[in-house]
C-alpha cells in the first residue's frame, strides 16, 4: 500500500514548529531546558526567523537555513549545547570570518563560512543572550 504524506505549511513568523518541540522534548537530553532557551533566543533575534527540523536537528532559517543546534539525541554531546552557524546546505561564496563582531568570544571558527558557539548551562546562556542575538542578526545580514 502506498503511503500518503500530508504536507503542512511552514510555521508563520512567531510560531514554533511543533516538530522541533517534539524532537527536543523527546530527546532525553539533560539540557532540554537550555536547548529550548537557545531556540527562543535565536527566534527572538529577528521576526523573519523560522525553525524546523533539518539534518535531524533543530534548525533555523529566513529564506535558507543558516543555523543548527546540535542533534539533541547525539550521545557525544550530553554535557553541552552547540549552535552551528553556516550558510546553508549548498556551498555559497560567503566569508563570515572577520565580518561578525564577537566581543564576548562566543564563536569558534571551523571554516570561513562556518562557526560554532558552545553553551554548558542556563547561566552561561543567560549571560550570553544579547551577544548571541547580535551575532545571529549579523549572520543573517551576511547571507
Amino acid at each position: 500500500m502506498k503511503r500518503r504524506t500530508v504536507s503542512r505549511p511552514a510555521p508563520e513568523s512567531g510560531e514554533r514548529d511543533p516538530e522541533v518541540t517534539l524532537l527536543i522534548d523527546g530527546s532525553g537530553h539533560p539540557l532540554t531546558r537550555e536547548i529550548h532557551a537557545l531556540r527562543e533566543i535565536i527566534l527572538g533575534a529577528n521576526p523573519e526567523i523560522r525553525d524546523g527540523v533539518k539534518w535531524n536537528a533543530p534548525s533555523f532559517r529566513t529564506t535558507d537555513y543558516f543555523a543548527t543546534l546540535n542533534n539533541p539525541r547525539n550521545p557525544r554531546s550530553r554535557d553541552r549545547v552547540q549552535l552551528i552557524l553556516h550558510t546553508g546546505a549548498r556551498r555559497k561564496d560567503v566569508t563570515a570570518r572577520g565580518k561578525i563582531d564577537d566581543p564576548a568570544g562566543l564563536l569558534e571558527w571551523l571554516a570561513p563560512d562556518r562557526c560554532i558557539a558552545t553553551f554548558t548551562c542556563a547561566a552561561d546562556i543567560d549571560a550570553k543572550r544579547e551577544a548571541l542575538q547580535s551575532i545571529v542578526r549579523a549572520w543573517i545580514r551576511l547571507l
